[in-house]
């Protein structure tokens, strides 16, 4: 028997019906052929290439594998997205190669045995296969002949932001990170400003970009409000899909740095505080940890969002750059529409705990200052 035939059986056995009994069957085939190996690896990576034709990105793939699979099956499906990506050798742009570039940073899946390995790889190849077609995210003015964005080094104020954050993530004052976590939003305000300016004076601007963030479980309904309402406050817009846990987020592409380290930064301090009120309430007594958590955060992200939407309403636009801002507002909408032709409308679940509302809420006021300086004014 071929090599090329004894792929095709396991497959035809183990891929396209999806019991129990036709895996093992076609984990068996696999494992009693050696010679079949270099063969499997190749169709997986034909798999890892249609689902990119279907607009699934690197880190996509990971997530959804991480959410249905094993770890194992992670690492393997990182391998293969490797491999995949050396043989096509093309460049797909800066946050493509970033995306493999962590993916370089893990350490490879343990083979094990040969029919173990043969189910997992089986296992990793039926979820491929099954992967719908999402919205493609390549699309954008100013995206380079290679489909991606070009290289953009980071800024040295998206630096100082990111330093700052980090800063407020460690520390175990609530007034530090209270007043950290502030300086970094003007910052952040001032840099999508400037750019804004900067973008006004150059005819060939780039139009607005979109990128998927990962909202994970546990409580990722909450978590998704919270990235819509840092999505908002910095121009941005956001799109949840329940399914696959994440949010698509559209928006210009300093803005789009700012939501990112900004969702991550308060997702790590909510977290924290979370943690600490949560030991609170147990050690008074109470029990109930997975309501108060759910409520916690349902409570921290809506009250996040009326501070940043209040604070971004505060910032002071001169008025040559209200064209400007309203010209990038439309763009914006315009592809979210191009994107997400329908969209629906869902409300939290599960929200009932008043004492996990209320240490969100207190939590969400420690995270966000209640005063800013003007942006107006530089030092």
């Amino acid at each position: 028997m071929s090599t090329s035939s004894a792929v095709d059986r396991a497959f035809r056995s183990a891929l396209y019906d999806t019991g129990d009994d036709t895996l093992d069957t076609g984990a068996s085939l696999l494992a009693a052929d050696p010679t079949a190996d270099a063969e499997l690896a190749r169709r997986g990576e034909d798999f890892v290439a249609a689902a990119w034709q279907r607009g699934w990105q690197p880190a996509d793939v990971v997530r959804v594998v991480r959410r249905e699979l094993e770890e194992a099956h992670v690492r393997l499906a990182g391998s293969l997205i490797l491999a995949q990506a050396r043989r096509d050798g093309r460049t797909r742009g800066a946050r493509w190669e970033a995306q493999l570039a962590e993916l370089r940073a893990e350490e490879p899946a343990p083979r094990g045995d040969r029919f173990s390995y043969a189910t997992a790889v089986l296992e990793l190849y039926r979820l491929l296969l099954r992967l719908p077609a999402l919205e493609p995210l390549d699309e954008a003015a100013g995206a380079s002949p290679s489909g991606g964005r070009e290289q953009r080094p980071e800024s040295r104020m998206l630096g100082r932001i990111r330093a700052l954050l980090a800063k407020a993530e460690a520390t175990g004052f609530p007034e530090e990170a209270e007043a950290l976590s502030a300086k970094a939003q003007e910052l952040m305000a001032r840099h999508s400003v400037d750019e804004a300016l900067l973008a006004a004076r150059t005819p060939a601007a780039e139009g607005p970009d979109a990128v998927r963030i990962g909202v994970e479980p546990p409580y990722e309904q909450a978590k998704a409000v919270l990235l819509d309402a840092v999505a908002s406050a910095n121009h941005c817009r956001a799109v949840w899909n329940e399914a696959f846990g994440f949010s698509t987020v559209v928006g210009f592409a300093p803005d789009l740095e700012a939501v990112e380290l900004l969702f991550t930064s308060l997702l790590v301090q909510a977290t924290t505080a979370m943690t600490k009120a949560e030991a609170a309430q147990r050690a008074g007594g109470r029990k109930r940890t997975k309501t108060f958590r759910q409520a916690f955060l349902a409570a921290y992200a809506h009250r996040v969002g009326e501070r940043l939407a209040a604070a971004a309403a505060e910032v002071p636009v001169g008025g040559d750059l209200l064209p400007v801002l309203a010209s990038r507002e439309v763009a914006v909408g315009e592809r979210v529409e191009r994107l997400f032709p329908s969209t629906t409308s869902t409300r939290l679940r599960g929200v009932d705990d008043v004492a996990g509302w209320e240490e969100g809420s207190r939590a969400a006021e420690e995270a966000v200052a209640a005063t800013r300086r003007r942006l107006g004014r530089r030092r």
